[in-house]
């Protein structure tokens, strides 16, 4: 039961990331049509900016939980300003390819600076140490990482879905000329709608970096699986991202404990079957 329960905690907590990464890319495909392959490599950003804050600036985690996703989300407005408005109004795949060109760059970059090992970063002392709940031993940073992810995955959906900035957002993308005919500046409020969505990247980079190694590779390893469980969600729906992402962790979770080697395929297995009997995803909305 020890080994049943701990292999379902690992899966819970990748579901973690799963959800907090496809989140950022539902917002970003769903709000601007984008399909942003680059969202790996901020990832990976976020999680270097965190270990750089500390070792060359002694910035601790608690701040590098604020300032890491603020510096990704500016430069995300950086690449959104100067790169990605100039293809809204073209096919999807050229979006992709720009993105995909830009996570070669910016892991390239870090491959020359700081080469394919790994870094680590220490837990917090406040949460250090774990709790024996009998049937199973439970970390206080990994019971912290599934609190706060699934905390600010239900917070981003309810201010998409049932806020007023949300319906703005939402017009924003099926009405410009209207929604700015009442007073929005809408090429503002794109820009930081993609800001945002890679801030949740360099966030989940941040909370992984004590449980990975922080390595220039740590996004492109991930980032395959992340865009699976948005297939399987539904491209854009932002809560099929969450449910998905936390029940494809679990699932992962359960096969490496019942059969490991159809653990690294499982995903990819149900993506398949979910397209065959459902082409627009679980949530997503069928044509």
């Amino acid at each position: 039961m020890r080994a049943l329960f701990g292999q379902l905690l690992v899966g819970l907590i990748n579901g973690s990331f799963y959800a907090l990464l496809s989140l950022g890319l539902a917002i970003i495909f769903g709000l601007l049509n984008v399909v942003n392959f680059s969202h790996g490599a901020l990832y990976m950003t976020g999680a270097f900016a965190a270990w750089m804050g500390l070792h060359y600036l002694g910035v601790p985690y608690w701040g590098a939980l604020l300032l890491a996703p603020l510096a990704v989300g500016l430069l995300g407005v950086v690449i959104e300003r100067t790169m990605l408005r100039r293809l809204y109004q073209l096919d999807h795949l050229y979006g992709l390819l720009l993105t995909f060109g830009l996570t070669l760059i910016i892991e390239g970059l870090f491959h020359h600076q700081f080469g394919n090992s790994g870094n680590g970063y220490p837990v917090p002392e406040l949460l250090q140490g774990g709790s024996d709940l009998g049937f199973m031993f439970l970390p206080r940073y990994r019971a912290w990482v599934v609190v706060v992810s699934v905390a600010v995955c239900l917070a981003s959906w309810f201010v998409i879905e049932r806020t007023r900035l949300g319906a703005y957002l939402r017009a924003g993308t099926e009405n410009p000329r209207l929604l700015q005919a009442f007073g929005v500046n809408v090429p503002v409020m794109l820009t930081l709608t993609y800001g945002f969505g890679v801030a949740l990247a360099g966030f989940a980079g941040v909370m992984a970096a004590p449980i990975y190694q922080v390595s220039p590779g740590m996004g492109s390893s991930l980032i395959i699986v992340v865009f699976a469980v948005v297939v399987i969600g539904g491209m854009g729906s932002i809560f099929g991202s969450i449910v998905t992402g936390l029940g494809l962790g679990l699932v992962e979770g359960l096969t490496k404990y019942l059969y490991p080697p159809a653990a690294s395929t499982v995903v990819f297995i149900i993506m398949a079957l979910v397209l065959l009997v459902r082409p627009a995803g679980l949530f997503g909305r069928q044509k």
